[in-house]
């Protein structure tokens, strides 16, 4: 049972260069609670989690947190310029002072997130799914009394979300999640923070993750059919009044009423909240001239205890041909779509000229200072400034937006830009590593629907059965079953 308020916003707002983020933001949460943070990509989830952990400091309003409450965040993603750390320099970065007793601490933790890692192996060398579990133990090893967690599930595969899910369960710390992961969510969920993407204020529930979404759903029906019968009747009186004030004399105090009434019954509707925003459905086009065989691959390398060993295949992709690529956490299925990607692997081939679209699951194909607009700019074939911004405008990309540098946005707008790229770059070859990591579950249909439709060779990376599903796959290749 959750217990006293430990955090608490009292109308609190926050600007990022000058533009509104949050709008007096009102929610509490109790010890021992499991809270969803939940709203669409860009909308501020990550902003709340730094102004808890006072990395970045309000406006206006204040935030109340315990006297001595210690929390502990764990990151989408490992920051750039700490992926060339060791394991241990990783944990000893999570504190400010000196632990002498680092070792058994950090191997206390990879066992409670099932990893099993050498101290001194570099954190660029992991999986994403392998980070994924370093960033929860960063966490961990704090011993924290909450734990803040943004998108944990990324990259996990079954079994690593299965005992993330098992974990928060039992735990008698305190757990506000971010995540798209819905089933993921009503595992384990208590309370609901949302935050509207357009109004910029937070609304807080009681109870499972779907019961929140559906009244989320509920009110805004309600509240919107609440409108439209005050459209209605303020157009009758407005239709009244201007009758009335056509007759002159004591009529036109009666229009004057009417009138009023009306502006009374506009000030009584209920500001409705916009449903967010789903991107446009989309195709990726095709490589002009693309035919016959793109890929073909004879060997590769996976990893088995911690050690590479190379593996014979027979994998011909042609045009129109979908390839599911899978296996566990840190068996090297992103290491093999690099390599196949930069032209690097040894046991594979790609046609002369086929353009290759690489989605990466950790953005480091995007150039974090360049604009939007450059970023776009840079890989448009055979398109006009305008249409390129109106590709853009369809995966929520527009404005300011394109102003802004690629290391502005959040993850999820990095892989909204990520898909618009490979709009205008028009590939013969599609190469796709976690294509729905950090990605609203809104926009994860129409995603699922334009790959299906991709009429080029792809290969696909992903530990989400629901999307997968939804995608047309011609062929599995488990590099766990290879012999």
């Amino acid at each position: 049972m959750a217990g006293e308020v430990i955090i608490r916003f009292d109308k609190v707002s926050y600007e990022y260069d000058k533009k509104l983020i949050l709008d007096s933001a009102d929610f509490s949460i109790r010890r021992g609670s499991k809270v969803t943070l939940m709203g669409q990509n860009g909308a501020g989830k990550s902003t709340i989690f730094q102004l808890i952990t006072n990395t970045l400091k309000p406006e206006s309003g204040k935030i109340h947190i315990a006297p001595g409450l210690r929390i502990a965040m764990a990151k989408q993603v490992i920051p750039r310029d700490q992926l060339n750390l060791t394991v241990r320099e990783y944990f000893e970065k999570c504190f400010d002072k000196k632990i002498y007793d680092i070792d058994p601490r950090i191997d206390s933790v990879l066992e409670v997130v099932n990893l099993h890692a050498p101290k001194d192996r570099i954190l660029k060398s992991f999986s994403g799914g392998q980070q994924a579990r370093l960033l929860l133990a960063s966490a961990l090893i704090q011993d924290a009394d909450v734990l803040l967690l943004d998108e944990p599930t990324n990259n996990l595969d079954k079994a690593g979300i299965d005992h993330l899910r098992s974990f928060i369960m039992s735990s008698e710390k305190t757990c506000v999640v971010i995540s798209h992961d819905a089933e993921f969510l009503n595992s384990f969920t208590e309370a609901l923070v949302y935050l509207d993407v357009f109004t910029r204020k937070t609304e807080q529930y009681v109870g499972n993750y779907y019961d929140a979404v559906a009244e989320i759903s509920a009110r805004v029906k309600k509240e919107g059919m609440k409108n439209a019968q005050l459209s209605k009747a303020i157009e009758e009186n407005k239709n009244k009044a201007n009758f009335f004030a056509c007759k002159g004399g004591q009529m036109r105090l009666v229009a004057k009423r009417m009138r009023d009434k009306a502006e009374e019954m506009e000030d009584s509707k209920v500001d409705v909240r916009r449903e967010d925003k789903v991107i446009k459905s989309f195709n990726i086009p095709i490589q002009e001239g693309v035919g016959g065989e793109i890929m073909y691959i004879s060997s590769l390398s996976i990893m088995k205890g911690h050690k590479p060993v190379n593996k014979r295949v027979n994998i011909s992709l042609r045009k129109n041909e979908h390839l599911l690529l899978s296996g566990p956490n840190g068996i090297g299925k992103s290491t093999l779509l690099e390599s196949l990607a930069t032209g690097k692997a040894k046991g594979a081939a790609v046609s002369d000229g086929v353009v290759i679209g690489y989605y990466r699951q950790d953005f480091s194909n995007l150039d974090f200072d360049e604009t939007v607009f450059k970023s776009l700019l840079s890989v448009a074939k055979d398109v006009n400034e305008e249409k390129m911004r109106s590709i853009a405008a369809g995966f929520l990309i527009s404005g300011e937006l394109m102003r802004n540098k690629v290391s502005s946005l959040s993850e999820g707008q990095k892989g909204l830009l990520s898909f618009a790229r490979l709009v205008l770059q028009k590939p013969g070859l599609l190469i796709l590593d976690e294509p729905t990591n950090h990605i609203n579950f809104r926009h994860i249909p129409v995603i699922a629907e334009a790959l299906s439709r991709y009429e080029g060779a792809m290969i696909v990376v992903s530990h989400v059965p629901d999307f997968v599903k939804k995608i047309r796959i011609d062929e599995i290749l488990d590099l766990e079953r290879l012999s």
